[in-house]
């Protein structure tokens, strides 16, 4: 029988928890709330918007924080809000970009040598417009209960994974108690070394990151990084800041990816000032991806040929430390491309 328990605990002791759950629970979930949040006006937009793009709009308010009000081209809207272009068919463009759909272990995908993704949660605490995983059937494919025991029997059967990545959906909208029991149960692996969790929810609601989680992953045996998504400098506010900061000094390595989109942070000083930034706040700029072709993304493409000019040009106004790798991710291939 499919294990039926929730992938959150309904009720959590912890205060903290309460309130980042609440911030969560309150979240706004429509177009025309979004916009009277921004002090918009669909008239005022100067494109058209959607209520059915079939991947509904979901935006916390310490995100919302962050947006400047009144400003139809604001780069951190563009991210959230529901566009009609979502639903032009695009060639090239389709449901599963990168053929994670066929995994034979639900919840777990071994694609590179030595590491294994566990996917945690099937949904994000926003909705950005350009997920590559807008059209994944989580419902199918989730380490939740049983499959996560199946899940942790691979890794742990295998001596070759050194590495396990938590993903999702955002990894974090799991509680802090049932991560608690998953580190105990991943530093009970003799051959791994590594964690990896890659989180936006920490940008959209900082308060996620609690003392009790920054507590485990600070007394775990293995090696933690956290990989941030951070696509603008605009996301990276003071109340960020002071919540990575226990991160750093219980030594959790930093990083970054980003997505390059169009109108979002597809223009030289627009990413100088997001790698200065993010170093600012004590976060390595680690990778700038190139759009996953996911249907209902394609308004958000860059060209490839862009992408590099804009590298080339980062690198002769930074030094190396802070210019992100260029990669596209291709299915079937044994790891990320890297074209600059």
């Amino acid at each position: 029988m499919k294990n039926t328990t929730p992938i959150i605990p309904v009720s959590e002791p912890e205060c903290q928890v309460k309130s980042w759950k609440n911030l969560l629970k309150n979240a706004i979930t429509t177009t025309d709330a979004l916009l009277a949040a921004v002090d918009l006006q669909a008239n005022q937009l100067g494109y058209e918007i959607t209520e059915d793009s079939g991947f509904s709009l979901r935006v916390p308010q310490p995100y919302i924080d962050k947006i400047k009000s009144g400003d139809p081209l604001d780069p951190l809207l563009l991210q959230v809000l529901t566009q009609k272009q979502e639903l032009e068919e695009v060639t090239g463009y389709n449901r599963d970009p990168l053929q994670e759909n066929n995994n034979q272990t639900p919840g777990l995908l071994h694609k590179y040598q030595g590491r294994v993704l566990l996917i945690l949660a099937s949904a994000c605490a926003v909705n950005c417009r350009y997920c590559f995983r807008r059209h994944f059937p989580y419902q199918d494919q989730m380490a939740s209960g049983d499959q996560l025991s199946q899940s942790l029997q691979y890794i742990a059967a295998d001596t070759s994974i050194s590495e396990v990545i938590l993903s999702g959906g955002d990894p974090l909208m799991v509680s802090d108690r049932a991560l608690v029991s998953l580190f105990d149960r991943l530093d009970a692996i003799p051959h791994l070394k590594r964690v990896r969790i890659h989180s936006r929810l920490p940008v959209v609601i900082p308060q996620r990151l609690t003392p009790t989680f920054v507590d485990r992953l600070s007394s775990s045996r293995l090696t933690t990084s956290m990989v941030l998504h951070i696509n603008h400098a605009n996301e990276i506010d003071k109340l960020l800041i002071e919540h990575l900061a226990p991160l750093r000094l219980a030594g959790i390595q930093l990083l970054n990816q980003s997505v390059l989109l169009k109108q979002v942070n597809d223009n030289l000083p627009t990413l100088k000032a997001l790698s200065e930034s993010l170093f600012d706040a004590g976060i390595l700029p680690y990778y700038l991806h190139l759009l996953d072709k996911v249907a209902g993304a394609a308004h958000f493409d860059v060209s490839t040929q862009q992408a590099v000019a804009l590298i080339q040009s980062l690198r002769e106004q930074l030094p190396g430390y802070l210019i992100p790798r260029l990669a596209v991710e291709e299915a079937g291939k044994p790891s990320k491309t890297v074209i600059a």
